[in-house]
């Protein structure tokens, strides 16, 4: 991405895209106060981010009987279409770490690994957005975390910090490639989620292949261990190494998040917030998910840079929006064009072929030096000062 002089205005910025994450997969009930549990109580708090201003959704499904997360396909198909009822505008990014469970010996005996997780693409009602990783990486969301953290929560047990700190997630091409390909192929579309910047390398490489073709959605993911930490010349570097077109939300863990969402926020991009990722406020007590959605469209206000309308982030993301080349999903990207025997080295795209003429200074020739006025502009600036003498 670039920024040019009046970029970073907040009236020349997109409007702010506020996605909740509520559902908080890795904590328990009773670890926040605001954890749904019920079936009414998950669509319930979907409505609430809503309302409070968020327009995506990260949606997890949580087992009513057991308090955990749920790895049933009916149950993911049964909230989503009690969700889009309840909020048929909302955007709904489908969490995609998900592997569901095979509830029959058939059904055990029949899906090979990686067939559990690609059943996200048969999902019905169909969601806009369901998150992939490229490239396997460790995932370990522990590793930041503060005593103060998770103090009141089960994750002050060391055994089980231990367990999320041996956390990888599973990306490989095998896995990728076949996912997006059957995304796509369900008119759903990817939302990428890299933690580094190699695993950017790794998506301009599956668009330049022509294996995904549509608008790109991504987060900048930054947990920990294995991902982006909280330097934030990595998140600026990451960030130029974006195309233009690129549509980026910030993510991040606990207090960080805040820090980086308010970076997020003056730099154009967008923010993430909820107890999936957050428990608390900046002054170190605790904020719900609608607490911290409120404390987002608040700080956006105090800046000056509108609050995105459902329609406006549909817009934004280009939702349902595929394109049909190689090329078209290049320059729709902002992303330069592939080399080819006749156009190797710096890759712009085609211009009309006429000639621009130079950029030169006042008196039509370079300015030579920085506050030394042309020519012009000092015999001006001499005749004004002879006629006040």
């Amino acid at each position: 991405m670039y920024y040019t002089d009046d970029s970073i205005l907040p009236e020349n910025m997109a409007p702010l895209i506020i996605t909740a994450a509520p559902y908080g997969p890795a904590w328990l009930p009773g670890d926040a106060a605001d954890i749904p549990l019920t079936w009414d109580e998950q669509v319930q708090a979907a409505v609430d981010c809503y309302e409070a201003g968020a327009t995506v959704l990260h949606f997890h499904v949580r087992n009513p009987a057991t308090g955990m997360g749920s790895t049933n396909f009916d149950d993911y198909n049964y909230l989503l279409r009690r969700v889009k009822e309840a909020v048929p505008d909302m955007i709904i990014q489908v969490g995609g770490s998900i592997s569901f469970a095979p509830h029959t010996a058939e059904a055990k005996a029949a899906w090979l690994d990686y067939d559990t997780r690609h059943m996200l693409a048969e999902l019905d009602p169909k969601p806009e957005f369901v998150t992939v990783t490229t490239g396997t990486s460790l995932w370990d969301i522990a590793s930041a975390f503060t005593a103060e953290d998770v103090k009141g929560t089960h994750m002050e047990d060391p055994k089980v910090q231990a367990a999320w700190q041996g956390m990888v997630v599973d990306s490989t091409p095998a896995f990728y490639v076949e996912h997006i390909k059957r995304l796509t192929k369900n008119g759903i579309q990817p939302y990428f989620v890299p933690g580094h910047i190699h695993q950017w390398d790794l998506i301009d490489h599956l668009i330049r292949a022509g294996i995904y073709k549509g608008p790109l959605n991504l987060a900048l993911c930054g947990y920990g261990g294995g991902t982006l930490w909280r330097n934030p010349f990595d998140w600026m570097h990451f960030l130029q190494r974006l195309p233009q077109g690129a549509v980026t939300t910030f993510w991040s863990s606990m207090r960080g998040l805040i820090s980086l969402s308010a970076m997020s926020l003056v730099l154009g991009q967008h923010i993430r917030v909820g107890n999936e990722d957050n428990l608390w406020g900046a002054d170190g007590t605790r904020k719900t998910t609608v607490e911290q959605i409120k404390g987002v469209v608040r700080l956006s206000k105090e800046f000056g840079r509108k609050v995105a309308t459902a329609e406006e982030a549909r817009k934004i993301m280009k939702v349902g929006t595929w394109y049909d080349t190689v090329e078209e999903t290049l320059q729709k990207n902002g992303m330069a064009p592939n080399p080819t025997r006749f156009n190797p080295g710096f890759l712009i795209w085609p211009t009309d072929g006429k000639l621009k003429p130079a950029v030169v200074g006042g008196d039509s020739h370079p300015i030579a030096a920085c506050m030394i006025a042309p020519e012009p502009v000092r015999a001006a600036q001499a005749a004004l000062l002879a006629g006040k003498a």
